[in-house]
Parts: C-alpha cells; structure tokens; sequence
C-alpha cells in the first residue's frame, strides 16, 4: 500500500492513498478498499495529546473502528509489524487505528508505570474519541500482541460502552504470577532483570522531531528526567498484592462483557492465560493454542505452522461489530495444537502434530489420570527409607532456553540430558505397542516434601525422552515454597517437617509416542529463570506420597480443525542493516578455576534497520548472567543497551546500564543512561541531554 506507516508524517498530515492487497478468504464477497493513512494527534481532558496513525476506507459511510494502543513507537520501531496489518483490516472497511501511550513515541505526557491507572484512563478516553468521530459507527474493537493484548483486556475490565470485541495475543490476565516478574512466587532472574533494563531503555527514546517539531530536545530532556527504572518498583511487590491485582482481570472476570478471542502458543509464557479465560469468562469467549512463540501467528516465524490470523480476527469483528450471522459463535471453545514427538532443538522452522477441538473448557475429552511419583522407574538416588534428596547446582537452568522466544535460532530450550543430570528424575514409559499418550491442559505434581532451610523453592520440569536418551523440554513449573498456601502471602517453611505442596505446571499440547519416557524432573534451583533463595535448600521428596496428574487428551485422530493460510499486507520496506556485533546470539561458558557460570545473550528484538523516510535506527543490546556453583548470592544480571535514530537533518543516541545482585536481605538495583542529540547536518553541536544514575536497595521479603 503506498504510504503506509511512513515513519515521521507529521499530525493531520494524509501520507498517501494505496489500494489493499489480495488474501480474502474466498469466500469473503466484500471489494477491496483503497486506503488512506493519516496522522492525528487524540486530545486529552488534561491537554495531552496521543499520537495516532488511522489507516481508513475510502467509503463515504462511517466504519467501525479496531485500536491497537502500545508504548512501542509507531513511527518507527513497531512499523513494520503495524504495515501487516492496519492496512489489511482497512482494505476490508474498517478505521484500523494504531496509537502510542502516553510519554512513548511521539505522543505528549510523561509515563510512568506499565498498565498504570493513568494509562487505562487515557485508553478509556481514546475509545470515547474514537467512538464519537464523524467516520466512526461507534463501534470498537481492541486487539494487540503482549503489551497490546493486556490493555485491551484491561479495558475490556473497565467495560467501555463501546468496545464491543477484543482480540488479545500472547497476553495474560494475571499480572503477577503470569507475567515478566514472578512465577510461582519466586522472581524471574531473567525477566524481572533483563525486561526491567529493556524498558528502561526504551523509555528513554526521544520524540521524533517531524511530528513535535524543534522543541524536541527539550521535549527528550523532560523525559529522560522523568524516566526510571521500573524494576525496583516492581520488586517492591513481593506478594500478589493490590499492585498486581490492579490491571489482573482474573480477580473479576465478570466484569469483561466485550467478546474476547484469546490466542496463545505453547512456545510463549502466557499461553495459560488462554485456557482461564475461555474456563471463566461469561461474555462470549473463544481461545486459539497454536506452536507459536511470542508472536503473531501469521508473520511466519518460528516455530510454524502460521494460519490465516488476520482471517479468523475479520471474522471475529464481521461478527461482533457489523453484526454479521457468519458462525464464529458456533465455533469449539478452544482450538489447540498437540506437538508431536520431535527431536530437542533450540530452533524448528514447523512443528509438525495436529489441531483438536474442545467444545467447552475444561474439556469432557480430558482426562485427568493420576499416577504416583513412586510408580515411576525409581531413580539411583533413591534412599534406603524410600525418599530423594534434591540439592542442585546452582548453575541447573543454564539450558532453560529463552522466557519469551521470538523465533529466533537460539530461542527454545537445547537437549536437557545435561539439566537432568543437575536434577532428581523420574520416568514414567510410555509401553511399546502401546497408543501415543496425549497431554493437553496443565500438568500438576504433588510432592511431599521436607526443606532443611525456612526458604526454599522448587522446579519441575516434564520432558520427553526419546530411546536414544535425547530429552526434550514440554514445559515447567516453579513454586517459592513461601507462597505455598497463596500467592498473596509468605509463610516459610517449618524446617525438617514434612508438606505436601502442589506445583502447576505451564499447559502443553503434546503427543508421546510408544517407547518414550515422560520425565519429571526435580531441582531445587533454576538460575537465570529463577532468582536464587539467599541460601542453598537440601529437599527432600517422598515418592511414594507424591503424585503427576496428567491432562490426557483421550479423542484421536483429526477433529477437522482448519484455518486459512498467513495472509497480511505488503510489509513496509525496511531495510535490515549488518549486525553491530560478531558474538554468538546465545552462550553458555564455565570457568572451571572459579565455578563461575556465564550465559551471554543477544535478544535479538530486530536490531538496526533504514526506513523509507531515510530514518536509520541503531540497536545493540546483550543481557549477562553469571552465578558460582555453591554461591547463591553470586547471582548478577546485567543488560546494557546502545540506540540511535538518524537522519540527514537530527540525530540522537543512548546508552544505558542496568545490573541486578542481590545480598541475603535486599535486592541492589543499579541503573544508568547517557543521551545525545543532534540537532541538524552532520556539523551541528552535538549536546548532552541527560546523563542519570540510580542504585536502589529493595528488601527481600518472601524473595
């Protein structure tokens, strides 16, 4: 489409008229639209203003309206992604509408938290706008990916008159125990640290001069004085308290009646969310599983197979905001994939296995069979009394692969025979001749265990194990031992006395063949996913009175599950640039002298890029994690970040630090950024526009 996204069109400016593409189910009779992409800018009561980009028909009739409303800057960094889409749904004669939060991109205001009153507030008043325009039939939709996805269920809580319909990816509806900062109560070493200094970082990005105009600088210089790290405020929350319920529509699912369709994938953390909201929901609710990793499922990244999303989402507003009789209510509850047996890799381009369908959830063809951990070929490390002792490196975990994989080629966990070693393992045979044993739901194991230490944690993973001894990760669960009895609480444990606790594990859809072994596999550390607990914990597990409930999916063959294939618009012309470093994507190194373990990552978010409007944006980011065998508080997390937007006319750039230690009694949160700016040719003054450091001191509480 021509003009479509172009970064830096200043507000109320029209950036060109383009015509949809072709991908229409075929069945889908409507003509296609020409499109016009404008920039405005959306008035607040307080005077801010939010920056929007409106991909619109050109119809003469008003048109129902879909927001996407994100911090991720719609100038330039989520473009490409927004050119895929916006378009297409306004070829089809929808107002597609994407909008920047407040004090991201190029939008007026200060941020100040993610999911934040203010940022709902202005989400409810963004709606209001929308549904009141002249072009508008008053009708909304919401959807987005992450970020995007959880505000459009947060607004969905709020229940504006006129959100009529969401669609929400890769999101949850549990902000503290299904997020990037906890799981299971314990803290997420990997994300609590590295998404803190990532947000730190991106929200330190100046405005784009062509839409605020020369005041940018000065524009930038307020931000950055604003702007600060996150991660001690969230690490301040140690318990579900009322931070988190704030913005978690699982404490009133009631209070959504806008229809949702939930999508997930089994390669994504939050695909859980999915299943309880399909399991809760009162307004119309349906739910899509696919392989997928934390991405749109139609951007044909991996792991495939892609479907027509953009498809199955028309249908989705065909129905609730044009009223249309087109079947989406008679379609399953739920749609899910069932991964077959695969060999492990950190990578697959597809995933081969098979949709089913359930027509509620839980579903009455699930099957919830318990089986005792003790009826499990009982490992070497079994005692005379019968128990185990689980006492792992601190280093189990290193192989635990990305939290949010992207598709990139490092991103899922590698062959887990070496983290089995770290761990106490259980095998359960899947009988030779036997059908294939087919999971689908949460895995939940029930152990009974003794702690030496009042503060303690456990990890359990379920793996696959091929006859070659080849052992794939299925998925996972964490349980801080302190938040045993709620999340909402810390009771430590009675040292040397017995309790039976009980660990859900993240749902999974997956096929074990005859002659496979499904593998628990027991640790009491988990690093980085996983901050360490002040000092190391001895566990000890009674099989015998502990148990596996398995979610077996018991209807074979094909339920005739089909979708259209990937279909989007013309993606803008973005040029990819170089990579600004030669270091492996992901590695793991151990220096055998001190026992110091290192993983060292590239997130690989996109790296540097030149827009069609000339802009050239730089990004280079390493996240470093190392820990000593032995040393739990050795523990350091680190994420460095280097940005830089660039045109003939203005420049500017960033660095910034973030690192994460920790002592027996509190969490050290340290912090910095450096700015510059440009403003003009190659020989303008270059100035310092803000130069900041923070170290904050979070007490551990039940962490």
């Amino acid at each position: 489409m021509s003009g479509a996204g172009l970064p830096g069109t200043a507000a109320g400016e029209e950036a060109g008229v383009g015509t949809g593409p072709d991908g229409r189910l075929p069945q889908d009779p409507r003509p296609s639209h020409d499109v016009r992409v404008r920039d405005e800018w959306v008035p607040l009561l307080d005077g801010t203003r939010l920056h929007a980009r409106i991909w619109a028909p050109v119809v003469e009739h008003p048109v129902p309206v879909l927001l996407e409303y994100l911090p991720y800057r719609l100038d330039d960094w989520t473009a490409p992604r927004d050119s895929e889409r916006h378009p297409w749904y306004a070829a089809r004669g929808y107002a597609s509408v994407r909008v920047d939060i407040r004090g991201t991109g190029s939008s007026d205001g200060l941020f100040d938290d993610e999911y934040s009153v203010q940022e709902l507030d202005d989400g409810i008043a963004l709606i209001e706008w929308l549904a009141a325009q002249p072009w508008s039939t008053g009708a909304i939709g919401a959807f987005g990916i992450s970020w995007g996805g959880f505000n459009a269920l947060q607004l969905a809580g709020r229940a504006p008159a006129a959100l009529k319909a969401i669609v929400t990816v890769c999101s949850t509806d549990d902000r503290y125990d299904n997020d990037v900062h906890y799981v299971g109560g314990a803290v997420l070493g990997i994300d609590m640290a590295s998404w803190g200094g990532t947000m730190f970082a991106f929200g330190s990005r100046p405005p784009r001069p062509e839409v605020v105009g020369p005041d940018w600088i000065a524009r930038w210089r307020e931000r950055l004085e604003h702007n600060v790290p996150m991660t001690p405020t969230w690490l301040a929350h140690q318990e579900r308290d009322d931070y988190w319920r704030h913005g978690s529509v699982c404490e009133d699912y009631s209070s959504i009646t806008a229809a949702v369709l939930a999508v997930g994938g089994w390669a994504d953390p939050y695909r859980d969310a999915v299943l309880r909201l399909v399991s809760n929901l009162d307004a119309p609710v349906k739910g899509i599983i696919g392989p997928w990793s934390h991405q749109y499922p139609d951007r044909g990244l991996a792991p495939g197979p892609g479907i027509g999303f953009l498809e199955e989402t028309l249908r989705w507003w065909d129905c609730w905001l044009l009223d249309e009789p087109n079947g989406v209510e008679d379609e399953p509850a739920l749609r899910a994939w069932i991964n077959d047996s695969e060999p492990p890799a950190t990578y697959y381009a597809e995933r081969t296995g098979r949709w089913v369908a359930a027509e509620a959830w839980p579903s009455a063809t699930t099957e919830a069979r318990a089986v005792p951990l003790g009826s499990f070929a009982a490992p070497s490390a079994v005692g005379a009394d019968g128990t185990v002792v689980v006492r792992s490196p601190q280093s189990t975990g290193m192989d635990a692969g990305r939290f949010f994989p992207f598709g990139n080629a490092t991103d899922l966990p590698p062959d887990q025979r070496a983290e089995d070693g770290r761990s106490v393992c259980f095998d359960l045979p899947v009988g030779a001749g036997a059908a294939p044993l087919d999971v689908l739901g949460n895995v939940v194991v029930d152990l009974a265990v003794t702690s030496d230490v009042p503060h303690a944690q456990v990890i359990v993973r379920l793996c696959d194990v091929a006859p070659d001894g080849s052992s794939t990760l299925v998925t996972r669960g964490v349980l801080n031992l302190d938040a045993r009895h709620g999340r909402d609480r810390a009771v430590a444990m009675e040292a040397g006395v017995e309790q039976v606790v009980s660990v859900a594990l993240v749902s999974t859809g997956h096929s074990f063949p005859a002659g496979h072994r499904l593998r628990i596999a027991l640790s009491s550390t988990y690093w980085p996913w996983v901050w360490p607990r002040a000092e190391e914990a001895t566990l000890v597990v009674d099989p015998a009175q502990s148990s596996v409930t398995l979610p077996v999916w018991t209807r074979a063959g094909d339920d005739g599950v089909r979708f259209a294939p990937p279909s989007h618009a013309e993606p803008l012309a973005v040029r990819r640039l170089p990579a600004a470093s030669s270091l492996p994507q992901r590695s793991v190194t151990h220096d055998v002298e001190t026992g110091e373990w290192t993983l060292d990552v590239d997130p690989g978010y996109g790296g540097g890029r030149e827009y069609p409007d000339g802009l050239v944006f730089t990004e280079d980011s390493r996240e470093t994690y190392r820990i000593v065998d032995g040393d739990p508080l050795s523990a350091t997390a680190e994420s460095q970040w280097r940005i830089g937007l660039e045109k003939p006319e203005w420049k500017a750039w960033l660095e910034t630090s973030s690192r994460l230690t920790a002592t027996a009694t509190e969490f050290v949160v340290e912090n910095d950024v450096r700015a510059w700016a440009r403003d003009g040719g190659p020989d303008a003054e270059v100035v310092l526009v803000a130069e900041r450091w923070f170290e904050d001191r979070v007490p551990r509480t039940s962490a």
